[in-house]
């Protein structure tokens, strides 16, 4: 985790409002330190701000139709950062699309609806506990 405790989270989103709605939504429910990026390009131009967590929209298409996807986004995180959690939205409520960005090694992917930012939190505390649990693993095989 970051300096000063704080959760460093990337919001990738070319959607403004929503990218908008989701930043204060983690503002007013924790201590968070928040980037916002409306494209894939200008998350990984970005990635040396090393984030704890990013959460990446699908399509990315809305702003410029010939910007990076979120799976290609996806890919070049990975290729960056293997260990970068990234939690992928999409308004496409497909078993396929979901499927796609797990084979991308998405953490998770979220559809966008009324409690998305619910889920969002959940899966934070979730890869948090994962990262604990990781971290006391390799401590305890260090010793042995």
């Amino acid at each position: 985790m970051n300096t000063k405790n704080k959760i460093k989270i990337f919001l990738v989103d070319d959607d403004a409002v929503y990218l908008k709605s989701l930043e204060i939504e983690f503002m007013q429910h924790g201590d968070f330190s928040i980037e916002t990026y409306a494209t894939g390009e200008l998350c990984i131009s970005a990635l040396a701000h090393n984030p704890d967590v990013i959460i990446l929209d699908y399509r990315l298409d809305g702003i410029d139709k010939e910007a990076m996807n979120g799976i290609e986004t996806l890919d070049k995180i990975k290729a960056f950062g293997q260990d970068i959690p990234v939690v992928m939205l999409s308004s496409q409520d497909k078993i396929d699309v979901a499927i796609d960005c797990m084979h991308h090694k998405a953490f998770d992917y979220i559809v966008k609806s009324e409690t998305a930012f619910m889920r969002i939190q959940k899966i934070i505390t979730a890869i948090f506990q994962f990262k604990k649990m990781e971290n006391e693993l390799n401590w305890y095989m260090e010793r042995m």
